[in-house]
């Protein structure tokens, strides 16, 4: 494949739907117009689920939402193979917590992101770094995940770095060197400063690593809390900064959102990984190759 097109929705966590179905039906629409546009994927944010807690039970402790929520998501998520089957486009529905047992007899989960096929693939990556909230929430306690997982999906090797994990640079270093054609980023960041790491991070790396690099964030916070909303997301596609793909690097924007600014979804056409596949590989001229550049030969001096 030379070419994707993707829909990226900064999905409103302050939207409360009535129930499942009805939380089901709004992505079916929007599947429904990918499919229309031409579209191959539609992303959604970290933590898209979120909205689920709108119709938990009334007497659900704030210990109790992650598990909830994981005994929520296997039938949503098998609900959702099969709209993605129909509609043809393949779904990453943000991100929803994953049971992992339990560590000295309390509960623990990771954040995982999903990638739907047509073809009946289902693909995850755990979030690989936590923040503080994730670490100590109160809603229950997530653990870091422990691997890369590398996708092959219509002739292309997808990787998947959920909000965090995109500011780390061992990582990056590592997924340098997986020949990637395409890095998928589901965000959710409370400030703009968060917003700002997170969106600056993955367009860095789309240089680094000579990749296409879509980024999706949240906006709002989930039941809708006016007085206290500062859940800023967006959207963005970015490429590396090569006169062959694009001059900035910037193939796609939204500007930083919050709530109040609606449900915003950022359409991507024709994202060239192909030629970006072909600049990594040498099979056409790059103007450099930054990530194909070790530092391990180098020694550290004190002057």
């Amino acid at each position: 494949m030379d070419h994707i097109s993707l829909d990226l929705w900064a999905a409103n966590l302050q939207v409360q739907p009535p129930d499942l179905e009805a939380w089901l039906t709004g992505v079916e629409r929007r599947l429904a117009e990918a499919a229309a546009r031409g579209a191959q994927l539609l992303a959604m944010p970290e933590f898209a689920c979120a909205q689920w807690i709108a119709f938990a039970p009334a007497d659900l402790p704030p210990a109790g939402q992650l598990g909830w929520l994981a005994d929520i998501g296997g039938g949503a998520l098998r609900s959702m193979a099969r709209l993605v089957e129909h509609y043809g486009v393949a779904l990453l529905p943000g991100t929803i917590p994953q049971g992992m047992g339990e560590r000295n007899g309390v509960p623990v989960f990771t954040n995982r992101a999903w990638l739907l096929t047509p073809e009946s693939g289902m693909f995850h990556q755990d979030k690989l770094s936590l923040t503080p909230l994730e670490e100590q929430s109160a809603a229950g306690l997530t653990v870091q995940g422990d691997r890369v997982n590398v996708i092959t999906w219509n002739g292309l090797r997808i990787a998947i770095a959920v909000c965090l994990d995109v500011e780390y640079t061992a990582l990056w270093a590592r997924l340098g060197q997986l020949d990637l054609d395409l890095v998928l980023v589901p965000a959710k960041t409370d400030l703009i400063t968060g917003y700002n790491r997170v969106f600056a991070c993955a367009r860095t790396r789309a240089i680094e690593l000579q990749t296409a690099v879509c980024v999706v964030g949240a906006v709002g916070e989930p039941l809708g809390r006016p007085a206290t909303d500062t859940g800023i997301g967006g959207a963005a596609a970015f490429l590396p900064c090569d006169v062959s793909v694009s001059l900035d690097g910037v193939f796609a924007a939204l500007a930083p959102h919050a709530a109040t600014d609606g449900n915003p979804v950022l359409v991507v056409p024709n994202l060239p990984v192909g030629q970006c596949r072909r600049i990594r590989n040498g099979a056409a001229e790059a103007e450099v190759c930054p990530a194909s550049w070790p530092a391990d030969h180098l020694a550290i001096r004190e002057v």
